[in-house]
């Protein structure tokens, strides 16, 4: 499978979470409303971490399947995990 699949679909991944994004953003000027904003803006915070897991697990497939050490796929996922951790915290 050539890598420009995976960057192809890492670029569709953020296309559409920009689209809910912005959406999200809308939605909220729309119904001028506090509670409903903070409603919406909490729904949005749920698609971050699932936005960049899975992004970065099709980069680092990618990566895998262009034959990258070990060693640097342990230290990108160490990166990653510790990205995850540090936002739940």
């Amino acid at each position: 499978m050539p890598s420009d699949v995976y960057l192809k679909g890492m670029v569709l991944i953020r296309l559409i979470s920009a689209m809910i994004e912005l959406t999200g953003a809308i939605l909220m000027w729309r119904y001028q409303r506090l509670d409903v904003a903070v409603r919406i803006n909490g729904l949005l915070g749920l698609a971050g971490p699932i936005v960049l897991t899975s992004t970065m697990l099709l980069g680092i497939a990618g990566m895998m399947a262009k034959n990258v050490s070990f060693t640097k796929m342990a230290w990108i996922g160490a990166g990653v995990a510790m990205i995850l951790w540090g936002t739940t915290r």
